[in-house]
């Protein structure tokens, strides 16, 4: 008898981008809200009919979301600020009011906080709770509806729903109200919903509960205990429903015990990722609790190998019985593309590799099937060789020396040299690279792929808008420039392009946030730099102006952590080979007179393991070294910047000044600058610009508002080390928003300086 099987979540952007491209429409009043649901209606569909074709067993609702599930909970559960429903708007315009912002004839209010999923590239937004929030369950009940909608259509879910103790763990707290103070009424609320679910015929119900693969503290542990106390007990006392406790991105070590007294009719555990989970098996399992093993990667693109999967669950059912065991995804599969079939260039040699989202389903098939066919084709493919390696690039990685990591001299003194020789007005003013892609920016590189412009008309184009930018950026006031980057059509795509060991796809897109969806590269072999990649552009840009213009490169890391990495080699090892790339880069760049050079290291923090145990010896003791080789050969009057977003850094704040920049940007505005205590408890060294307004929002900050901000800043920085800039590259904003907003940053600036100059 085949084994049953879950998918713990499906993608939702639509294969196509459908779902980004109608709530785009949405936003600029193209389309009506019933148009936009219509369209998320068809998405569900298409996900639940894929997943039912593959015969899941299990297959999830509640899944979707029009912009962000923990937001979803909020708005579920009646926790959303104030601020938000008294612009009067509807309710689907409220709930994007408080993803991005609104700024109109109703009022100006700021989005709520976005911080990074875990250790993946989606980025959630953080729920606020005051004192006066009450949890109760929305009239506009989205998991029943879901489930409903489903129903209709022949196929019963699972809904699936952000846990309690994960949503209160997110939440920040704007009052004296702490998360324990909610949990009795979160766990009605909660009950409440799951007896409405019961009511509408769901047989299961999903609590996720990420937040338990952290380090758990005793008193997190207590608060988890009780909420779910209560949940489960009012559960079993008014209604039949199952419950199910979903975990991913790591092992549960620190609650296990708990986790199996409770009484969970079904526990997830992910043992892709979870380095305990087989072992903390060993300590016993609950004897009528079914186990929802998670040992298909969610993450990452490549084939699962069945006879190493099969190896897994031969060792899972040592402990639990082979009939309570059901097979799944490690993680939502959100995280990976829709399907290869939507590749239409790459050659099947290569796509034979790979597994997106909806063949993934079909590996869960084949695993619990035990389809001998599927299990020999697969083992073939494993056997095969798939890479000749590159032994120049190793012989590079094997001659790297201590030295290669340390940069000459010492911060303090690098910091003289360059406030001489760059003789910069105090708060500097600057953007962090990219200015606005137009569709005629797009157009003209879409134009050049396909070959319909030669490579002279692309490039005059694209040196006609950097002299724009330049001009723009001149006239505007700003103290050191960028070229705008509008040759670029990723951050990380467009230097993988330019390098050995990279492939690209067409369609193999993944949600970041919101309508924001990136294409990542796959590293398929080793890497190399063929050529300069960015050196003409930055000489360009420079030739046009007596201003210092930054040249703009993209840092190893995050490099790294938005590909598919391969999986034959450590993570370390490729993190390497492209930090040898970017230090050509550097050093070509420096000799070609560019003075300031920023590499960005956006992604740092992703891949930084989910336990403070594991930070060093897994991560930081190479990630942090690798972002030193790449600028550690340059001049003492050369000026290094990074940039880095949407991540908590606070507590490795040691860590990013261990890397050696002199100067750092961070996002700062939508994490109200709480980064700036951290910054002053280290006695942070490096020259720091917070961001001062947040770019995902289309309203413009005012001057007095910059002004605030910066005088927050001044009581954490010392005014010679603090730059003023935004909070993230304006390559997705409109030039409607970003002129005025840099010319409100500006005036900003200049008043500081008549202020503090004295």
């Amino acid at each position: 008898m085949a084994a049953k099987t879950f998918v713990t979540g499906f993608p939702r952007i639509g294969k196509r981008r459908e779902l980004k491209f109608a709530v785009e429409s949405f936003f600029k009043g193209e389309i009506s809200s019933d148009e936009l649901k219509q369209k998320a209606r068809e998405i569900r569909e298409y996900g639940w009919k894929k997943q039912d074709e593959a015969g899941v067993s299990f297959i999830p609702s509640n899944d979707f979301s029009f912009y962000d599930n923990v937001l979803d909970t909020a708005f579920l559960f009646n926790v959303v600020p104030e601020r938000f429903a008294k612009l009067g708007l509807s309710e689907l315009e409220t709930y994007f009011a408080a993803a991005h912002g609104y700024q109109g004839d109703r009022g100006d209010v700021k989005a709520l906080p976005m911080k990074k999923w875990f250790n993946t590239n989606y980025h959630y937004i953080v729920p606020e709770l005051s004192d006066s929030d009450h949890f109760s369950v929305s009239e506009s009940n989205k998991p029943v509806d879901e489930f409903n909608h489903a129903k209709s259509i022949g196929i019963k879910t699972v809904p699936v729903l952000i846990g309690p103790y994960t949503f209160l763990h997110l939440a920040t707290y704007t009052g004296k109200k702490t998360a324990e103070d909610f949990a009795s009424e979160i766990s009605e609320a909660y009950a409440c919903l799951c007896s409405q679910l019961s009511n509408a015929g769901a047989e299961y119900v999903s609590f996720s509960e990420p937040a338990l693969v952290l380090d758990v503290s005793e008193k997190e542990r207590n608060l988890f205990g009780r909420i779910y106390e209560k949940l489960i007990s009012s559960i079993k006392a008014d209604s039949k429903i199952k419950t199910l406790l979903q975990t991913y991105f790591g092992d549960i070590r620190d609650v296990y015990a708990d986790v199996c007294s409770l009484g969970f009719d079904a526990i997830n555990m992910d043992f892709v990722e979870g380095k305990k989970s087989l072992s903390l098996l060993e300590s016993g399992f609950p004897k009528d609790t079914e186990l929802f093993a998670g040992i298909v990667c969610g993450k990452n693109i490549w084939c699962a190998d069945y006879e190493e999967k099969k190896s897994l669950i031969e060792k899972i059912s040592g402990y639990v019985p082979k009939e309570k065991i059901v097979i799944g995804t490690s993680c939502s599969l959100l995280h990976v593309p829709y399907s290869k079939s939507a590749e239409g260039k790459l050659d099947s040699n290569i796509l034979k590799h790979f597994s997106f989202a909806e063949e993934k389903l079909f590996e869960l098939k084949d695993i619990a099937e035990e389809n001998h066919e599927r299990l020999f084709e697969n083992k073939r493919l494993f056997e095969e060789k798939r890479i000749e390696r590159n032994e120049s690039v190793l012989k590079k990685i094997n001659e790297l020396k201590d030295s290669d990591y340390v940069r000459n001299p010492s911060f303090g003194e690098r910091e003289k040299i360059q406030r001489k020789a760059f003789n910069l007005p105090l708060f500097p003013t600057t953007t962090i690279g990219s200015f606005p892609q137009t569709k005629e920016v797009r157009a003209n590189r879409a134009a050049y792929k396909k070959g319909l412009i030669s490579r002279e008309q692309y490039v005059e184009f694209n040196e006609r808008k950097i002299a724009e930018c330049i001009r723009l950026q001149e006239e505007i006031g700003l103290d050191v420039l960028v070229h705008g980057e509008f040759e670029r059509n990723d951050m990380v795509e467009y230097f993988g392009m330019q390098m050995d060991g990279y492939l690209f796809t067409e369609n193999a897109w993944v949600q970041s946030y919101g309508t924001r969806c990136v294409k990542p590269p796959v590293i398929w072999g080793d890497v190399n730099r063929r050529s300069p990649m960015t050196v003409s552009w930055s000489v360009y840009a420079q030739g046009l102006t007596e201003k210092f213009v930054k040249g703009m490169l993209t840092g190893p890391v995050t490099i790294l952590n938005w590909s598919f990495p391969r999986e034959d080699i450590s993570l370390r090892e490729q993190a390497l080979q492209i930090a040898l790339s970017i230090r050509d880069e550097v050093l070509d760049l420096e000799k070609n007179g560019i003075k300031i050079i920023q590499i960005d290291e956006a992604a740092l923090r992703e891949k930084l393991p989910l336990r403070r145990s594991d930070w060093h010896s897994e991560y930081l003791d190479w990630a942090i070294p690798a972002f030193r080789l790449v600028h550690s050969k340059v001049k003492p009057d050369t000026q290094i910047h990074t940039h880095m977003c949407y991540s908590e850094f606070n507590d490795i704040i040691r860590d990013i000044d261990a890397m050696d920049a002199d100067v750092i940007t961070f996002e700062a505005s939508r994490a109200d600058l709480k980064i700036l205590d951290a910054l002053k408890e280290a006695d942070f060294k490096t020259e720091v610009g917070p961001g001062v307004y947040d770019i995902h929002s289309a309203r413009v900050p005012s001057v007095g508002e910059i002004v605030d901000a910066l005088e927050k800043m001044l009581v954490k920085v010392e005014k010679e080390k603090l730059w003023v800039n935004p909070d993230c590259g304006l390559k997705t904003r409109g030039e409607e928003e970003t002129v005025p907003s840099l010319r409100n940053l500006v005036e900003a600036a200049k008043k500081l300086r008549i202020k503090h100059s004295k």
